[in-house]
């Protein structure tokens, strides 16, 4: 019970020190930090929008969509298949139900099929009828696979914007199998933020058809096989001008994935223009395809709507270029630079939820918390010291230690403390207290059954070790499990929980333990005053 190996009493001092070391940073302003020399400790617990102020986003990813524009994509190439295969079916390819559905004509192809069907998409699943019905769709497996690996990269599209909009301190973070939330401390209005962020930003390389734009070109009309018809992107100079239509080819002759850089910039007349730069695939497809088609118009088109048609009038070789026209603004080239260099979203994005927290509803917080938090621990300081006296100092020391410990680890780990958080910690710095108060009792019991001071002392700690690491891993398991199911607060919650209970035992056992021996020592008292 008198002796402390040197090991253990370097590992409880020195963990005690770097508590006080790494928690003291919360108590000053970041201005003060950054006069204080490099080597000390700067690192602050982040607050959260509750406390902090700020806006809460919760985005839906579409995942409908991408699935619809694949299987569009499947009818073409099936079609292109079929056609050069010299396969017939009858009533057309169409999509119903997640599925591509068309019915050959001729049944002794249908083995025929089956090997194109391959070419069409490696990942595509057939199933054909005896009376040459075919449809053509993905397993569940391959679905599943597909939305996470959409929503993966749609975190990551959101966070290169983010990072681009050079917000402070971003929360960004998956939930559930098609929702992202996003936390912004400090933001105020989140207009620029949502304009920037729910665009898609797709942009494609497309050749116009000029043999379908000799006449008069309207929505609603028929064009040609192979092409589409898309409206001009909208004058932010003139709102009423009219729209207009052109007939585009299909086929993506160089996709905007291949953009590696684009920056606002002004031509020589002094009108905002978008340079770009492509990566070297992209800047030799570029090059060939404008070499290729001199003379001829390639429609530069975002998000389905062509912002610019230029006629090419040489080959655009080194892989770099500009977009003029289009209406540009200082203010427009700026966003869409932003959105190119950030890239295209693979999913449209919809709100689901939008608040937002103003700083003095965040101060109030604060407040309320810190006062709920010091009343609860000074009356439990109180209560230790009255009950328990010397021995209710020196759970109280330990209490001290365990929040100093408490707050250096969530410094560490830059974690966001939110109002459930304080809670969190209100509620361990109570437990900590408890395995005092049991290991106290546990040596009353021993001293009334005529153990002597330190076989009481050693009795009382070893006895109450089995119920109190029972109760602190429970607690634990609890609180490991809030973090894993649940979200938001809940986490915020089972965060200081965790290191709480972590902490609280490190203290209760070693520190309260080590203060006694350190008092028996010195003083070689003749009773326990407890």
């Amino acid at each position: 019970m008198l002796y402390f190996q040197p090991w253990k009493l370097v590992l409880i001092l020195g963990t005690c020190f770097l508590g006080l070391v790494y928690s003291l940073p919360n108590l000053f302003s970041a201005a003060t930090l950054a006069g204080l020399p490099s080597w000390l400790p700067h690192q602050q617990v982040n607050l959260g929008l509750d406390l902090r102020g700020g806006a809460h986003l919760l985005l839906e990813v579409d995942m409908n969509a991408v699935l619809r524009e694949r299987l569009n994509a499947t009818v073409d190439a099936a079609r292109t298949e079929l056609r050069n295969a010299k396969v017939n079916y009858s009533g057309g390819i169409t999509v119903r139900n997640n599925q591509v559905e068309f019915t050959v004509m001729d049944p002794a192809r249908l083995d025929d099929v089956r090997a194109l069907v391959k070419k069409i998409d490696p990942d595509l699943q057939a199933t054909i009828g005896s009376d040459g019905r075919v449809s053509l769709f993905f397993s569940d497996v391959e679905l599943e696979r597909r939305r996470s690996q959409i929503l993966e990269q749609s975190i990551e599209t959101v966070r290169r914007r983010v990072d681009e909009l050079g917000t402070k301190e971003p929360t960004i973070q998956r939930e559930g199998s098609d929702r992202i939330l996003l936390q912004f401390p400090g933001v105020g209005d989140t207009k620029p933020i949502k304009d920037i962020l729910l665009k898609l930003a797709k942009m494609t390389f497309q050749l116009v058809d000029e043999n379908a734009m000799t006449g008069e070109v309207k929505p609603g009309m028929r064009v040609p096989p192979g092409d589409e018809l898309l409206p001009s992107s909208p004058d932010p100079r003139n709102p009423n001008a009219p729209t207009q239509y052109y007939v585009v080819e299909r086929r993506v002759m160089v996709a905007g994935d291949n953009l590696t850089d684009a920056q606002p910039t002004f031509d020589q007349n002094g009108r905002p223009i978008i340079s770009f730069k492509f990566d070297a695939a992209g800047g030799r497809k570029f090059g060939d395809v404008t070499k290729a088609n001199i003379n001829k118009r390639f429609a530069i088109v975002l998000d389905g709507k062509v912002i610019s048609a230029p006629v090419i009038q040489s080959a655009i070789l080194g892989g770099q270029g500009i977009i003029e026209g289009g209406g540009f603004t200082t203010e427009s080239t700026r966003d869409l630079a932003l959105l190119l260099r950030a890239g295209a979203l693979p999913a449209p994005l919809t709100i689901l939820e939008e608040r937002t927290v103003g700083p003095d509803l965040g101060a109030d917080s604060i407040r309320a918390g810190t006062t709920a938090s010091l009343v609860g621990v000074g009356l439990v300081v109180v209560f230790m010291i009255i009950f328990y006296g010397l021995f209710g100092i020196f759970a109280n020391v330990a209490l001290f230690f365990n929040l100093c410990m408490m707050m250096a680890a969530l410094s560490l780990l830059s974690a966001t403390l939110t109002l459930p958080g304080i809670a969190g910690i209100a509620l361990t710095m109570g437990m900590a207290v408890d395995a005092n108060v049991l290991i106290y009792e546990r040596i009353r019991e021993e001293i009334r059954t005529g153990r002597t001071m330190l076989s009481a002392l050693e009795a009382g700690f070893t006895r109450a070790f089995g119920t109190i690491l029972d109760s602190h891993v429970t607690t634990f398991v609890a609180g490991m499990l809030m973090f894993w199911l649940g979200s938001g607060p809940v986490k915020g919650f089972a965060v200081t929980l965790c290191l709480g209970t972590a902490t609280s035992l490190f203290s209760a056992i070693l520190v309260t333990r080590l203060q006694i021996v350190t008092w028996v020592r010195r003083v070689r008292p003749k009773a326990i005053p407890i």
